[in-house]
């Protein structure tokens, strides 16, 4: 049972697995999508793609239709959060994709979702997994409507909810990381204190950042707040309204652009920010895991859709090259290593943009300065070459 003799299954019609089933295609490897939604939708506000996952997509053929709607920031810029001083500033636009061999592109999820979908076709909207269980050499998915398919390899695409994850690993769920994001789409226009709406601006400040950059055509700016909010998470949902005035409540005395910016938000909620617990393992015989179903992450590096997109195209590698127990195996072996990595300077990253002004902030803003080769290691990989290289 080799390559492209195998059948895919594919839990999840999100980013990692529309992208998956299109990689899997390009290789000649047949799969078939089950979204439990009964209609294909994202939920957030935008995504951040960057060189590492732009470069994936451009090879599938979507560069054209991804720049369309896409926004390419000016500048990476870190600010303070009251005064708005410019701490540290670097050039993206045509700048990046020469060192980086692929855009920065701020899109609309919806967007993205929309032009993955299109580009694949069929998806069994509806169908939503209830568990698996091994038929004989092939497995088995079961849906909560009564019925179920079989295929030599499932992939569990599902989400920080995986219904797949329970088969590969009994982790538990990803952990709160005492910290809480706001989020909302802002019309440019009404921002009127913020300079330079077109880049990637980290404002950082005690207890808390605010991060935004422009999507589609840049008349849009997309936004997460984020707070240090310690107290115990305990339902199940990772959202709770709140009311508007704590929002605002919370950036009281920071810029003017700051304060702009949360309180034009129509989405009062509080999003819990939650890592995943690492697991044991990332696959059980044919049954493996891909993006957040493995490894959620929290977004202060912008990689959470990029990691999953790398995962997609080395399981699809993998998947082409070799029989389907060593290509599991060696897709876990490239991958467990890289998004752990990530995670963990994700959650370091949370810490250090959330200093109050002293030492210790100076000494970090004196390290932004070498951000561009610190995070290299992020953007510059390139996950199709590790996949044929092993």
């Amino acid at each position: 049972m080799a390559g492209k003799a195998l059948s895919v299954a594919i839990a999840g019609g999100g980013i990692g697995g529309l992208t998956l089933a299109l990689a899997l295609r390009q290789r000649g490897i047949g799969a078939e999508v089950y979204e439990r939604s009964a209609e294909l939708r994202e939920v957030g506000a935008a995504v951040a793609l960057a060189a590492n996952g732009s470069r994936v997509l451009a090879r599938l053929g979507l560069r054209d239709e991804l720049a369309a709607c896409s926004a390419v920031p000016t500048e990476l810029v870190y600010r303070h959060w009251r005064s708005g001083q410019r701490v540290v500033a670097h050039p993206i636009g045509d700048a990046y994709e020469e060192r980086f061999a692929g855009p920065y592109f701020g899109i609309h999820r919806a967007d993205l979702q929309r032009i993955l979908a299109g580009a694949w076709g069929k998806v069994h909207l509806g169908r939503q997994v209830t568990g698996v269980v091994a038929d004989g050499a092939r497995y088995r998915l079961a849906f909560a409507d009564g019925t179920s398919e079989t295929a030599d390899v499932v992939v569990g695409a599902d989400g920080v909810h995986s219904a797949v994850r329970s088969w590969v690993d009994d982790a538990p769920l990803a952990r709160y990381s005492g910290s809480s994001g706001f989020r909302g789409l802002v019309p440019a226009e009404r921002l009127p204190s913020l300079p330079d709406a077109g880049a990637i601006q980290f404002w950082m400040g005690p207890g808390g950042h605010l991060l935004h950059y422009a999507i589609g055509d840049g008349s849009v700016v997309n936004f997460l707040a984020v707070l240090d909010e310690p107290d115990v998470w305990t339902g199940e949902s990772w959202t709770e309204d709140i009311p508007r005035e704590r929002i605002e409540a919370a950036f009281e005395g920071w810029h003017p652009a700051v304060r702009e910016t949360v309180g034009a938000t129509t989405l009062y909620q509080r999003w819990g920010l939650f890592g995943q617990h690492p697991l044991n393992r990332w696959h059980r015989g044919g049954v493996v895991l891909l993006g957040d179903a493995a490894h959620a992450m929290l977004p202060h590096h912008g990689q959470g859709a990029n990691q999953t997109i790398e995962d997609a195209v080395t399981l699809a590698e993998c998947l082409a090259r070799d029989s389907r127990e060593a290509a599991l195996a060696r897709y876990e072996k490239l991958r467990r290593p890289r998004t752990r990595a990530v995670q963990r300077s994700s959650w370091v990253a949370n810490a250090l943009l959330h200093l109050p002004d002293g030492p210790a902030a100076e000494a970090r803003d004196a390290a932004l300065g070498r951000i561009g080769e610190t995070l290299e290691w992020i953007h510059s990989h390139d996950a199709l070459t590790a996949a044929e290289r092993g």
